[in-house]
């Protein structure tokens, strides 16, 4: 089993923190969004992972010079082989996976790195493939799909009429890569856009004319890390499933000075509190020092220095310093508010 992950998307909505780093690259309660993601997919499709290909956009749109080494670890850890491409233009979510074509063979899983999930799902190898779907009550801003007997029948991006409420995630099965790759290659020589991108729900549309059988894979939770709301509540969701498996993910190097640590939380190495209390449903990142603060349902990223704060729902960047009164606040890496 191979899995494709494009993730090229500058990540505009949650600027400013995808300034200096990929949204994919934003770490959730100590890990990057991509690298939960390709874990999560690990254990719910249960079979051993030969290879995960990453499709990074290009170093211009703000990817790190060590992007390509990060993802190789990620994949390795995961006893996979790890191979990373470029999509220099933004040519549409088929296009972005094509970019991926030499490792696009097989049974593959695509998934873009933009949300991330919880699942007891056992995938059925024999189908063509499975759309991963959630149940939401405004489908009018997703593709969704329409179900006949336990397999899906049709695609239709953001109904402006009610068809379904199973909205696509993001993540697929394919039985077939090559095939996937076939498809992707006939749009391409025959230049049919939809937007003027080269858009995945044709490829599927084709495949299921062909008498391919995709089957819903559903998920029980569904986060988005599209804005700073969003991603805040994603953490929260995160530290909650990881405390419910039993988790501690506080490091046990962190210097308690008259603070308390409310669980959930995730506290990176070598942080210092000093006179604070933070949590419930608080990340914050290595190297950190908060002094003086109240912090709940907040992501604080790596080297961070925070003073006299009281925080809900707020983000941090890395290397941030803040200083004041402010209480729901995004700001973005080497920001100074003093």
């Amino acid at each position: 089993m191979k899995i494709i992950v494009p993730m090229a998307g500058v990540g505009s909505r949650l600027r400013p923190h995808t300034l200096t780093t990929p949204k994919p690259l934003t770490v959730i309660a100590g890990k990057t969004i991509v690298q939960r993601l390709v874990e999560d997919i690990s254990k719910v499709i249960d079979q051993q992972i030969e290879e995960i290909a990453f499709v990074i956009g290009p170093a211009k749109k703000g990817f790190p010079s060590d992007t390509k080494q990060k993802l190789i670890e990620i994949a390795n850890n995961l006893g996979a082989k790890g191979s990373v491409y470029v999509q220099e233009e933004a040519l549409g979510t088929a296009h972005a996976i094509y970019c991926a074509k030499e490792s696009l063979s097989g049974p593959c899983v695509v998934a873009y790195a933009d949300t991330l999930f919880k699942a007891d799902f056992t995938l059925d190898t024999n189908a063509d493939g499975a759309i991963w779907v959630k149940q939401v009550e405004d489908p009018s801003a997703f593709g969704v799909v329409k179900l006949e007997n336990g397999f899906i029948t049709d695609f239709v991006e953001k109904p402006k009429e009610f068809v379904s409420d199973l909205a696509i995630i993001g993540i697929y099965y394919f039985k077939d890569g090559d095939k996937v790759k076939e498809e992707i290659q006939y749009l391409i020589d025959n230049d049919l856009k939809e937007n003027n991108e080269y858009q995945l729900t044709n490829v599927l549309e084709s495949l299921k004319q062909q008498g391919a059988k995709f089957i819903p894979g559903k998920v029980d939770a569904w986060m988005d890390c599209g804005k700073k709301d969003p991603t805040v509540d994603t953490n929260k969701q995160v530290l909650g499933f990881e405390a419910a498996d039993g988790n501690n993910l506080v490091s046990d190097d962190v210097v308690l000075e008259n603070s308390e640590i409310i669980q959930p939380c995730y506290v990176g190495k070598n942080v210092v509190l000093k006179n604070t209390k933070i949590g419930p449903y608080v990340s914050v990142g290595e190297n950190s020092i908060i002094e003086n603060a109240t912090i709940t349902n907040s992501l604080i990223q790596t080297n961070v220095q925070i003073s006299n704060a009281s925080f809900d729902n707020a983000m941090i960047g890395n290397f941030a310093k803040f200083n004041g009164k402010f209480t729901s606040i995004s700001i973005g890496d080497y920001t100074e508010l003093t």
